[in-house]
């Protein structure tokens, strides 16, 4: 079994595994850039992933004081941050649905969580109470997560009003798990 990588979080100082931190690094032009993927050469500058650490490390010029050395960091660093975040959210839940592993409607997602075939489920930020405790009582066990507007959700799978999506247990239900839950946390914490 292979360990679990760890790094230290430029604000607190704290050795976390790597996954709960967002990567940045250094371009060769000296630019700081997100690296999420991690899969960019050079010396990470990990943050632990939340908006609040981030902005501190912005404010504190924590990346800078890390590498100490000058780094060009966009003015709105900390909005395109977010924005990339936010993104990489809704295009999993897009790939995840040309995969065929995510389903969305009431009715579909109804049918996948009686057949027990759903991993989570995706539900409309601003859907209506009523919805909600149906999606509730349906949904014993499986986690439901509320973090984009039915418009964003509308505009990411190409539809008409998409209030729930019904991911699928498959081998992409991970991939689109951790984003969410990376935007989710960044947001939250």
């Amino acid at each position: 079994m292979e360990k679990e990588t760890e790094r230290r979080c430029i604000v607190s100082g704290k050795v976390k595994p790597a996954d709960e931190l967002l990567r940045f690094v250094k371009t060769e032009d000296s630019r700081l850039v997100p690296d999420f993927n991690k899969k960019l050469p050079g010396r990470g500058l990990y943050v632990t992933n939340s908006r609040k650490m981030l902005k501190t490390a912005l404010d504190k010029n924590l990346f800078i004081k890390s590498i100490h050395c000058h780094l060009k960091i966009e003015e709105n660093f900390l909005e395109m941050v977010e924005n990339l975040l936010h993104k990489k959210g809704l295009e999993t839940i897009n790939l995840a649905r040309k995969a065929g592993a995510a389903v969305a409607g009431f009715e579909k997602v109804k049918d996948n969580i009686l057949k027990n075939k759903v991993a989570f489920v995706i539900e409309a930020a601003d859907a209506g109470q009523d919805g909600d405790e149906k999606m509730q009582a349906l949904s014993k066990g499986l986690e439901i997560l509320k973090i984009y507007t039915t418009d964003e959700l509308d505009n990411a799978l190409d539809k008409v009003n998409t209030v729930y999506i019904a991911v699928l247990k498959s081998n992409i239900a991970g991939m689109v798990y951790t984003n969410l839950k990376r935007y989710q946390t960044f947001l939250d914490a």
